[in-house]
């Protein structure tokens, strides 16, 4: 039984640090250093089409994270992507995919995902 426990809050753990852990070769930027950069990058919403239709960044193409891995060759791997989604997680794993798939090198993700973002926004 103690060991079932163990493994129980081994796996807890490893899926926990997996979800928050941003990994080296990803720039986590605030939203002044975000609006910096991403009118000369590809920015990418990587929520759900009604999240994006309820309220987007200005000049954001929706690549919804569930269809990332179809639509990949969307994203150049010559230029800088900026991805963004509601609290941050999405954008992080969407990263990931990037990174492996289309070797994207310049990547960054806004701080606190769209819930924090003050800036100009356009609904659908």
């Amino acid at each position: 039984m103690l060991y079932l426990w163990l493994v129980l809050i081994g796996l807890l753990t490893y899926l926990l640090f997996k979800r928050l852990y941003t990994p080296k070769y990803l720039k986590t930027l605030t939203q002044e250093e975000f609006i910096k950069g991403y009118r000369k990058a590809q920015l990418i919403d990587v929520r759900e089409p009604r999240e994006y239709e309820g309220g987007h960044i200005l000049g954001a193409r929706n690549i919804p994270l569930s269809q990332l891995r179809q639509r990949i060759k969307e994203v150049r791997p010559d230029q800088p992507v900026y991805l963004y989604c509601q609290s941050g997680a999405r954008s992080r794993q969407a990263a990931t995919i990037l990174k492996k798939k289309q070797n994207v090198e310049d990547l960054n993700h806004l701080k606190g995902g769209f819930r924090k973002w003050t800036g100009k926004i356009k609904k659908k």
